[in-house]
């Protein structure tokens, strides 16, 4: 479609899309290029590559430059940057998996009819499951007062 004069075409960015070339994400990390290259050598920060392979950086890359940059002033050497990375990658990864596992549970229970479930315990210890916004009954647990315990939504 032709772009009428004084319209802006729409792009389809995100903070992974790589957009600027070494000298403007150097310029934009406060780093030389040479120090981007270097990085790029040994894994700290891999920006993709063109078919001249050219690098070039996405916003998250360059943030990531940013964080080792603070990193290395903090004495940090460069190996440990490297290893605090792959750390935070594999946190990152992990807490969107739970997140996954946790909607698909909540579709399981939903489709099998489930109701959030609560257990009371009895002062023996003993366990009643019981329904949400159910009260335990006492005469279940003797005289004495039951411990309810639940998750609150959210």
């Amino acid at each position: 479609m032709a772009q009428r004069r004084g319209e802006r075409a729409e792009l389809d960015l995100d903070d992974d899309t790589p957009v600027f070339v070494i000298s403007v994400a150097a310029q934009l990390a406060g780093m030389h290029p040479q120090t981007l290259r270097q990085y790029d050598r040994i894994g700290l920060v891999s920006p993709d590559r063109t078919r001249g392979r050219g690098r070039r950086y996405s916003a998250r890359d360059v943030a990531t430059l940013r964080e080792v940059q603070r990193l290395s002033q903090d004495g940090v050497s460069l190996a440990g940057i490297k290893r605090i990375l792959e750390l935070e990658t594999h946190v990152n990864a992990l807490q969107a998996r739970v997140l996954e596992l946790s909607a698909e549970l909540e579709r399981a229970q939903a489709s099998a009819g489930l109701s959030r479930r609560v257990f009371a315990a009895g002062p023996g210890g003993e366990v009643v499951s019981l329904l949400a916004g159910r009260r335990p009954d006492r005469s279940a647990f003797g005289p004495t007062s039951a411990l309810v315990v639940w998750r609150p939504r959210g």
